[in-house]
């Protein structure tokens, strides 16, 4: 056990001191400008060829982008067309999701109703019920953290039970289990609509295998409910055969500063959450009416088939969380005037300064590799590579390639949405330059098993010092290496269950959405 130990504290320290060598997302973006111009110095004119899904060849050219211009290009373009424009306006459309949430999130609505599910849990299923929650409060990010895992450490400690075997239960549930849920929610807009700006910038079809148009918030729906679940039964299993029997005798203290009730349902909470009841209703109704309504469906003068309620459901879905959100915040009191709610949407916004710069870098770059045709040019050389290989015969080698790539890199850099943009652009068109049947939503679903699974041993997570803070709270002397010992059988265990289930959607021809 000490040398497990050991060996936890020094793979801790090497990743905290790799990691720190690793810039910034925003800087690697920064520095990959100058050095995609510097090569198109050298490469511009280049001329080569791929082939196209109807077997025809594909002419490219690296453009010279010193010519002037290509430099008027990059100047004309920067704010509107190659930022805010983007992809059809990818990133107007995730700020609106991410308004939508902030008022159900700074309304308190997540806390409370996660306060409310800690209450119903009966002990026997408490760990099952940890990681489910868990799992689901991925679409409150924070709550999650800051709610869900200090209170699964108080309630096992009402117990008189370990309070880590419940920290670590919700710690898997929702760190672990971070890409999957039942309701699709801003994780799921930000990986569809990057995903489909990825693969459309490098003339990738944002379809699925069979050529049915994908739709970014849903084109893994199916794969992540399952996966919700599945994930659910596994979490519980690693509790109770490998958590479970090592930390139950361990000896651990509460310290004088928790406070049960402070992870306890209020008067106003109780209040809020019975009329949200209302508000779920209202919401329904809504978009029930809507679904009914005007974006129902309808054929064209041309003959086809066309859903509009279907192709707005992220509106849909962000309507339902501004109305829920609503009816909670003026019950609980945390609303009092519409002015609350425009500071609960301004307060979410705050938090959103980093994207806003990681975007502006990362679809610039993404703009000038389009433009200049070194964007097809990575691809194809990445793609020669595979093909030289020869694996474009083992799809499934392909898949799993990309995840225990993915995996890796989780481990030294930090944060779903900067790892998405600096691999999604690369992998979505190669891997489907290797293989036509890795197919965007493939790709992405890849992305969110390997990014997921990793993130409990890593410290390199943004929470990562919180929930070990936390658990000092009963263990004083718990380091980050205890820490990386205790949840390493949930991060394994999940890498190879959720892997097999993709691995099963695809071999099996099973949708991963619609």
């Amino acid at each position: 056990m000490q040398s497990l130990q050991n060996f936890g504290q020094s793979f801790s320290r090497f990743v905290e001191r790799a990691g720190r060598k690793i810039p910034d997302p925003v800087i690697i973006f920064m520095a990959f400008y100058p050095i995609a111009f510097l090569a198109t110095v050298f490469l511009g004119g280049h001329r080569f060829e791929t082939i196209g899904a109807d077997g025809e060849a594909i002419s490219y050219e690296i453009l010279p982008m010193y010519q002037a211009e290509h430099v008027r290009w990059i100047f004309d373009n920067a704010l509107l067309a190659n930022w805010l424009g983007f992809g059809g306006g990818v990133l107007g459309v995730i700020l609106v999701v991410m308004l939508a949430i902030g008022i159900a999130e700074h309304s308190g609505l997540f806390g409370a109703l996660i306060k409310r599910a800690g209450a119903w849990i009966p002990q026997k299923l408490l760990p099952l019920l940890l990681v489910f929650i868990g799992i689901m409060s991925s679409m409150a990010t924070d709550a999650g953290y800051l709610v869900l895992i200090p209170l699964a450490g108080l309630l096992y400690a009402g117990l008189g039970r370990n309070p880590l075997i419940g920290m670590a239960a919700a710690f898997a549930g929702v760190s672990a289990g971070f890409s999957a849920n039942l309701i699709p929610g801003p994780i799921d807009v930000i990986i569809g609509m990057n995903a489909q700006v990825f693969a459309e910038s490098q003339g990738i079809p944002f379809t699925t295998a069979d050529g049915d148009p994908l739709r970014p918030a849903t084109m893994n729906y199916w794969f992540i409910l399952t996966s919700t679940f599945v994930l659910t039964l596994t979490g519980y299993w690693v509790t109770r055969r490998f958590v479970e029997p090592r930390l139950e005798n361990q000896s651990f203290e509460v310290p004088d500063d928790i406070e049960p009730g402070q992870f306890e349902v209020n008067p106003a909470e109780r209040r809020g959450l019975k009329f949200t009841i209302l508000g779920t209703i209202v919401a329904l109704l809504i978009i029930a009416g809507l679904v009914i309504g005007p974006l129902a469906a309808y054929t064209d003068e041309y003959g086809n088939r066309v859903l509009p309620y279907s192709d707005n459901i992220i509106l849909l879905i962000s309507l339902f969380f501004v109305v829920t959100g609503v009816f909670f915040g003026y019950a609980s009191g945390s609303f009092r005037k519409v002015l609350d709610i425009v500071k609960a949407m301004v307060a979410q916004m705050n938090t959103l300064g980093y994207v806003l710069v990681l975007t502006f870098f990362c679809y610039n770059f993404l703009g000038f590799l389009s433009y200049s045709g070194l964007g097809s040019y990575i691809t194809y050389l990445g793609a020669e590579f595979l093909l030289f290989l020869g694996l474009e015969r083992f799809p499934v080698l392909l898949l799993i390639g990309f995840i225990l790539t993915t995996a890796v890199i989780n481990i030294f850099i930090g944060g779903l949405t900067s790892k998405w943009m600096l691999l999604g652009p690369i992998f979505i068109p190669m891997l489907y330059m290797v293989n036509p049947a890795m197919t965007p939503d493939l790709v992405a679903a890849a992305f969110r098993v390997a990014d997921s699974a990793t993130n409990i041993i890593t410290p390199m997570m943004t929470y990562a010092g919180v929930i070990l803070a936390f658990m000092r709270k009963y263990r004083p002397d718990l380091g980050f290496g205890d820490m990386l010992l205790i949840m390493l059988p949930y991060s394994i265990v999940f890498m190879i269950v959720w892997t097999a289930l993709l691995v099963g959607f695809f071999t099996l021809g099973i949708p991963l959405g619609f």
